[in-house]
């Protein structure tokens, strides 16, 4: 792998950690402020919080098995 595919690789950890982050953020806001009238909206929420921090995981994983081959 090239130098410059392992700095795209990066990049999109980093991109996805942010965006992990970003539902993270709404998910606890939702728990601080909304609940419990606000139930309703948790499991979408949730949900999305989850898939965002597997996609950070999984482009993690990749970035380091790259690192790791170089």
């Amino acid at each position: 792998m090239t130098e410059e595919e392992l700095k795209e690789l990066e990049k999109e950890v980093k991109k996805r950690k942010r965006i992990a982050s970003e539902w993270a953020s709404q998910l606890h806001d939702l728990v601080e402020d909304k609940l419990p009238a606000a139930y309703d909206e948790l499991p979408a929420i949730a949900q999305s919080t989850y898939d965002a921090c597997k996609s950070w995981a999984e482009a993690n994983q990749a970035w380091q098995a790259a690192q790791a081959g170089q």
